[in-house]
């Protein structure tokens, strides 16, 4: 099997506020940086993740094409999801042999839109959309289940709520979010303000590689030694909503046994709980150390975060063996894990 590794990750300072720029205008730094960081101004494949109704726009991912450069015509695709699976189908591109290099970024601009309504829609059109019922209403359904079934707390859940924003507040791309209030009251319960990833613009790129290209582009690649993604039902009525199963079998067929960081896509306290359990990780494992998503959550592009932060600690040395971690649909449905080595 062909070796791909991650050889390059940026991002975008990300904004809680509405900076009054277009989402074309918060990648194309991000597309530049990772260019210069590179070296590599063409890719053999180029593949993007994000969602037409953040802009309210109609194909809003050809308008940032510009800031890729679509000509001379480049080899494109995307998908109307996180970059995290844009990544997916670049790393088959690469695994196949059809390319040396690709190009994979997600983008979004949450703070202009309302959230919660624009969520509904990706329920199923004849029984669940029809209710209004949005995603936070779902979670918090999840998160009352999790908690009678697992005896935790609302202090457990403050406390991830808590530790996120700390690491947020040391990492110059997430938001400088205070410490969760003693007297904050709830969304809906038991969810409070604190425990729901905060509305957030940004954008993030990735350069995946194969082979000696690799070796050449980054001295130390993070090399792809497994990645799955899995689905469950797309009723959340039809599924036990207290365990992940998809991310546990994707888990296990990426092998997240024994990694020393990982970054999970964690966009409720309670979802971190979950995920532990499904990925087995323990104490020993150091989980978010960028602030995750509970810190910054720019929508179609945080799970591909997760993959590039997770990437960073081997590039910089500080880790091993790491793996990444990206989540869509309600309720964790859908779950993709990527581990990622330092050796090969």
């Amino acid at each position: 099997m062909r070796e791909v590794a991650v050889v390059a990750f940026t991002q975008s300072e990300h904004s809680g506020e509405d900076q009054g720029v277009l989402e074309t205008e918060i990648l194309a730094p991000v597309i530049g940086e990772i260019k210069e960081r590179t070296g590599l101004t063409r890719f053999g494949f180029t593949c993007s993740g994000s969602c037409d109704y953040l802009q309210g726009a109609p194909f809003a991912f050809v308008s940032a094409l510009d800031t890729v450069g679509a000509w001379p015509p480049i080899s494109e695709s995307h998908v109307e999801m996180d970059g995290a699976w844009a990544l997916y189908e670049a790393w088959v591109k690469l695994l196949i042999g059809e390319v040396d290099t690709a190009l994979v970024y997600g983008f979004g601009k949450s703070t202009q839109n309302d959230i919660r309504a624009i969520f509904t829609q990706q329920h199923d059109p004849y029984y669940l959309a029809p209710l209004g019922v949005d995603h936070v209403s779902l979670a918090a359904m999840q998160a009352r289940a999790y908690m009678e079934k697992s005896g935790a707390k609302d202090e457990d859940m403050r406390a991830i709520a808590a530790r996120s924003r700390a690491a947020g507040r040391g990492n110059p791309f997430a938001l400088d979010l205070p410490d969760p209030a003693d007297d904050a009251g709830f969304d809906i319960a038991p969810l409070r303000p604190h425990d729901i990833a905060p509305l957030t613009d940004g954008a993030a790129a990735i350069v995946l590689a194969a082979g000696d290209t690799a070796r050449e582009l980054c001295e130390r690649p993070a090399w792809i030694t497994g990645i799955d993604h899995r689905v469950e039902p797309h009723s959340p009525g039809a599924r036990d909503l207290t365990r992940s199963e998809s991310t546990r079998i994707a888990g296990e067929k990426a092998g997240a046994a024994g990694v020393e960081v990982a970054e999970l896509h964690a966009q409720f306290s309670h979802e971190e709980l979950i995920l532990r359990e499904a990925l087995g990780l323990g104490d020993d494992a150091a989980v978010n150390p960028s602030g995750g998503a509970l810190a910054a959550n720019p929508l179609m592009a945080s799970g591909l975060i997760r993959i590039g932060e997770a990437a960073a600690r081997i590039h910089d040395g500080t880790a091993s063996r790491t793996l990444g971690h990206a989540s869509s649909g309600p309720c964790l449905q859908q779950n993709l894990v990527c581990v990622m080595s330092g050796e090969k």
